[in-house]
């Protein structure tokens, strides 16, 4: 796995059950702008669905991304048997790895961290990737816990997506504590892409929304090409520093997506801690316009 696998968004309908018409435009949307596969995770609000809908999300990802490129599913959960449930599922479901966060409603040892971890990768075939959402939901990993997967499973089994704050330090931190060895995934919407790979990861994990300025943002940093690197990774972090949480991220790609034309609206499960406003959409329109023209 190398590239670019942006996360989805989840459109409803107007009940907020699951819109699959639009959710296969938006995948095969993604596919058309060059990407190297699709992620569910934490902006598909994942952990606002049921269990039931979930794995129906998860095999439907699977079914539209097809023979083009891979799905990453996320499976974590709040008790070990259910994320083995789900990773089980994904697997089955054909996808390329499962993706992992730990629970976040109990503090864990770094014991019972591996062993919730541990008995996920042995119930599957599939790579597994750690998630420290740590940005969004619950708390840092530490450095060594992850490293410890890496040493008892291999680098073609676990990868890594570390989100807790700094990114650039704390990424750095896991790739000198496995010797280099870590597959590592960029997950803060492009914010600190250009920084992060600059440190050696595989590949991005960016929301849906600006799919187009990140693909040519991964294009210039695989090319050398810093001028064409710089001028696009200004305007995106400026959009992105907008989204300061999980429901900012949400709102602003859904008015994204909607403002392209491949969402129908913009309905997010509530209840919801951010709600986009007329002056912050003037402003994402300010941006967004200045992105397109950077494109141009």
């Amino acid at each position: 796995m190398k590239g670019l696998y942006p996360v989805f968004q989840t459109p409803y309908n107007d009940d907020f059950s699951i819109d699959f018409d639009t959710l296969a435009t938006e995948i095969d949307w993604l596919f058309e702008n060059n990407v190297q596969g699709i992620t569910m995770a934490m902006v598909s609000e994942t952990l606002r669905l049921s269990s039931e809908e979930r794995d129906e999300l998860a095999h439907k990802a699977c079914e539209f991304a097809g023979d083009r490129g891979g799905a990453v599913i996320s499976v974590g959960a709040e008790s070990t048997h259910t994320a083995i449930r789900h990773a089980r599922h994904a697997e089955s479901a054909g996808a390329a790895a499962v993706m992992v966060i730990p629970p976040v409603a109990t503090a864990l040892s770094s014991e019972e961290v591996v062993a919730y971890f541990t008995a996920i990768i042995e119930a599957i075939s599939i790579p597994l990737i750690v998630q420290d959402a740590s940005g969004y939901v619950g708390k840092p990993l530490p450095i060594q816990t992850q490293a410890q997967l890496l040493k008892d499973f291999g680098a073609d089994r676990v990868y890594f997506k570390p989100e807790a704050t700094p990114i650039g330090p704390n990424l750095s931190a896991l790739r000198d504590a496995t010797d280099g060895q870590a597959v590592i995934f960029e997950g803060s919407g492009g914010i600190c892409l250009v920084d992060s790979y600059r440190r050696g990861i595989a590949g991005t994990m960016p929301g849906a929304e600006i799919i187009k300025a990140q693909v040519a943002l991964w294009n210039a940093l695989e090319a050398g090409d810093d001028a064409a690197a710089y001028r696009l990774s200004t305007p995106i972090a400026s959009l992105i520093s907008l989204q300061t949480s999980l429901d900012g991220f949400l709102a602003i790609e859904k008015y994204l997506l909607k403002k392209q034309g491949i969402f129908k609206n913009t309905l997010t499960r509530g209840p919801v801690s951010f709600h986009l406003d007329a002056e912050t959409a003037a402003e994402v329109d300010r941006l967004y316009g200045l992105l397109e023209a950077t494109l141009a």
